[in-house]
Formats: C-alpha cells, structure tokens, sequence
C-alpha cells in the first residue's frame, strides 16, 4: 500500500489546521523527536513540517479508528 501526501480534496481549513499544528511544535517546541532532527538537518523546513502534520494525522486517524488513547512511546506488537 502506498501512502500518499495531503491532497487537495476535503475542507481547506481542516487541511491547514494540522500543518498549523506541526509548524508550532517544530518552531516552538523545545524537545524534538529524533527523526524529526534529522529531517530539517536534511530537508528544508516547510517539507519537515508538512511531514510531521502527515505523520500527527496518521497518528489521529489510527487512534480514532481503533478506539485507542494515545500513549507516547507505543509500538505495535507484529501479529
């Protein structure tokens, strides 16, 4: 399965809102995951935050589609 980018489908404001989101974690944020260091040493910072805004909704979506909360630190168990 192919995992695609945000497209350009849906509402505009609810787009905005998570790439609004992962813009103030990576400005403000003062403790930054370590793949995500590695990404703006890498890639300029508007690619850094659009992938951090796809990877908090992937995060959102499983979360809502499995009926889960949110543990920081979990890793799935293969099946």
């Amino acid at each position: 399965m192919k995992l695609l980018g945000i497209g350009k489908r849906g509402d505009v404001y609810l787009r905005t809102l998570p790439i609004h989101g992962a813009r103030a974690v990576i400005t403000r944020g003062k403790q930054r995951e370590p793949w995500l260091e590695k990404l703006l040493a890498r890639r300029p910072l508007n690619a850094a935050v659009v992938a951090l805004a796809n990877k908090m909704a992937r995060t959102i979506w499983a979360l809502l589609a499995h009926d889960r909360t949110y543990r920081k630190g979990y890793v799935a168990r293969a099946a």
